[in-house]
This record gives C-alpha cells, structure tokens and sequence, in this order.
C-alpha cells in the first residue's frame, strides 16, 4: 500500500492507523501553519457541523464517507450540504470514489487529476 493510499484510501481506517512524528525530528521554522487538513468521518448530520466550521476557518478536511449508503436521500443531502459550503467560502469540494470527500476554503484549489497520471 502507498504512501497517499494510507492517508486517503482504503475503508476501516481510524486515528490509531497514523503515527505521530515528532516535529522536533524536523526543521519546521517559526512559521505558524495557517491551514490545517483534518481528517474526518461522516456518519450523519452531526459529523457535517465540524466539518462545516472548520472549513469557514479556512481549514481542508478530508472526509470518509464509506459508512453512508451511496443512494441514500440523506447522503445526497449532505453532500449538497457540503457543496454549498464550499460555494460560500469560494472554495472547492471533490468526491474521492465512493468513499471520500475533500472539502478546501477559499484559495485551494483541488486538482481532478492524479499526480502520477
């Protein structure tokens, strides 16, 4: 498995599949990060507030959405949901397969190509 399908891909994933590092490792400088990409899981209404208002504070989220039924009304519902935030931020959304969305704010763009292609 690849680097970018640990953190993207695959489904079952949870926060104990990724491994902390330690910045003090590496040279990070005294700038402070002013996006941060947060990774989340929906699994109803509740689980679209964060990710709403961490997209108004200008954060990226990348979203598995495996444990919602593709056909369901209520995923379309809250895909649409989503969509509109990014609208209102000047944002972008992209669904990734039938199992992730990334959501970014204004100034990010989310390219629909892949890198290695």
């Amino acid at each position: 498995m690849g680097f970018m399908e640990k953190i993207l891909g695959g489904s079952g994933r949870s926060t104990e599949d990724y491994v902390e590092l330690d910045l003090g490792d590496f040279d990070t400088g005294t700038t402070e990060a002013q996006t941060t990409v947060h990774i989340a899981e929906i699994d109803n209404q509740e689980d679209v507030i964060a990710i709403k208002d961490a997209v108004y504070d200008g954060d990226i989220v990348v979203a598995d959405i495996t444990r919602l039924r593709t056909e369901d009304s209520m995923t379309e519902h809250l895909v649409e949901e989503l969509r509109q935030v990014a609208r209102e931020v000047d944002g972008d959304i992209v669904q990734k397969g039938d199992d992730q969305l990334i959501v970014a704010p204004s100034g990010i763009a989310i390219s629909r190509q892949k890198l290695n292609r």
